[in-house]
């Protein structure tokens, strides 16, 4: 009987092991080459772009080197910042993360080009004044220095999966520019300070909206023995309040660079705008309770909408506040090439659509780490914390864009996190109307007397807000105005050498 003869050729078959390892390895380095490789691209189609609107001016050469520094500050805003505007939905499994993606994308873009002109004025004159500076040269350079140190830093905190402020990094920028081009006396310490209190103001202001959101749901719909009846009553009004807000802030923003809107026509539109659309999302919600059993679960399904709303809202408003971080240092660029240093800037729409375009495309590229950190890691978000979050967030940029001041509306955002987090704690340990509840679930007899405290041991073990993340991220906004301005003036004493 013959051998049959072996078809395994051990030699051959290693040889085409290492091939597959090395095709392998080469489609893992291509992708990882994508993401750099389209934010090169975008980077040179906006020097492309620029040229087309400054040729033949003066200064084109330099407007054309800031708008690709610009575009490289707007694509960091994106992976760093605007992970706010849909961290808390994606971390609440209210939308996937590619939905979540698209839909920022294409709110930052309306609210850059539509309301972002404001904002943009005061970083590029408010800080530092036109007439503090001797010469057209010295504010173009100092403003290069200021969009590439802050685009830098950024850089490196997205790497290391840090949230931190881009406000912040350009306010320091501008101001550590500044301080190397005229000295101390070059900044507006009146118009920073302004700016600083509304860095306290802004988180702690956002926290409590959301706190006060979440303590009315809590009462009006999830400790409710109908729970879906009382969600039929109550999230049409809560949608009803968020595209009011939105109603009046486009009136006053929006409209107001085409027309002048007074505050009183502006505050009517928003009490219209916010009841037709309660009135006509009460059908709505209730074909979707249609079914829906008694129990929080069910809940989720019907804060999808509202949710997702304010994702978009704040997504707007987020463009229209924090385009400003990229778009005022190139406007000020821009008005001293073509005119010289002047105290009134015009900020065109080419430049809004770098900024907006820039921050979608770094969201996309490089923005979902940090989705997963603000939406998950901080305080476990259900859909109706989650919309508290976003709805406070949106509302205290929209009021800070409505007066032109810089927010960050990282601080903003976390601070809503925060402010969830730490009101579940509270509410844990004192509410009745949960006491009463979690009694008669529990088929007790109802007691009138007030919560049983609990011991601290047992608190300890019910904390909802990892203390790590918050103290880590406390220590990180402290640090990063300094650093900006540092890197900025050190980046803008060597350009006067080199170029001055």
């Amino acid at each position: 009987m013959s051998r049959r003869p072996r078809l395994a050729k051990p030699t051959l078959d290693k040889d085409l092991e290492k091939f597959t390892s090395v095709e392998e390895a080469a489609r893992q380095t291509s992708r990882g080459l994508a993401a750099p490789g389209a934010a090169l691209l975008f980077i040179i189609l906006v020097a492309i772009l620029a040229g087309a609107y400054v040729t033949g001016e003066p200064g084109a050469v330099l407007v054309i080197a800031a708008s690709g520094l610009a575009a490289y500050m707007a694509m960091n805003i994106g992976a760093n910042d605007v992970t706010n505007n849909i961290g808390a939905a994606v971390g609440a499994r209210a939308m996937t993360m590619a939905f979540g993606l698209g839909l920022a994308a294409v709110f930052e873009v309306g609210g850059a080009v539509i309301a972002g002109r404001g904002v943009a004025t005061t970083i590029a004159t408010g800080i530092l004044p036109p007439e503090a500076i001797s010469s057209p040269e010295v504010m173009i350079w100092a403003m290069m220095a200021a969009l590439l140190s802050a685009a830098v830093l950024i850089n490196v905190a997205t790497w290391f999966g840090t949230p931190i402020s881009t406000t912040h990094t350009i306010v320091g920028g501008v101001m550590g520019a500044g301080i190397a081009a005229a000295g101390f006396s070059a900044v507006s310490w009146g118009t920073v300070a302004g700016i600083t209190a509304s860095w306290v103001f802004s988180p702690i202001l956002s926290a409590v909206i959301a706190a006060l959101f979440l303590f009315v749901i809590k009462e009006t719909i999830i400790y409710q023995h109908d729970k879906i009846s009382a969600a039929k009553r109550w999230v049409p009004a809560l949608i009803g309040i968020m595209v009011g807000a939105f109603a009046g802030f486009l009136s006053l923003i929006g409209l107001g660079q085409l027309v002048h809107v007074p505050v009183s026509v502006a505050t009517l539109i928003t009490l219209v705008v916010g009841l037709v659309a309660w009135r006509l999302l009460i059908p709505v919600i209730a074909r979707q309770a249609e079914g829906l059993e008694n129990r929080n679960q069910s809940l989720r399904k019907l804060f999808r909408i509202p949710l997702v709303c304010s994702a978009a809202l704040l997504s707007f408003a987020h463009g229209a506040n924090d385009v400003s971080n990229a778009v005022g240092p190139l406007a000020a660029i821009v008005s001293a090439a073509q005119s010289g240093v002047a105290d009134d800037v015009h900020v065109p729409y080419w430049e809004l659509v770098i900024g907006g375009v820039g921050i979608s495309l770094g969201l996309i590229l490089y923005g979902p780490k940090l989705v997963k950190l603000v939406g998950a890691e901080i305080t476990k978000l259900n859909p109706m914390r989650a919309y508290c979050v976003s709805l406070s967030t949106a509302l205290t940029v929209i009021v800070a864009s409505w007066v032109g001041l810089p927010v960050s509306s990282t601080h903003i955002a976390v601070g809503a996190v925060f402010g969830v987090g730490f009101f579940r704690e509270w509410y844990t340990r004192h509410s009745r109307r949960r006491y009463e509840y979690m009694r008669v679930r529990a088929g007790k007899e109802p007691d009138v007397s007030e919560p049983k405290p609990r011991t601290d041991e047992e608190m300890r073990h019910r904390r909802l807000v990892r203390r790590s993340h918050f103290l880590s991220i406390i220590a990180a906004w402290m640090i990063t105005l300094p650093a900006s301005a540092a890197l900025a003036a050190l980046i803008a004493t060597v350009m006067f050498a080199l170029f001055l």
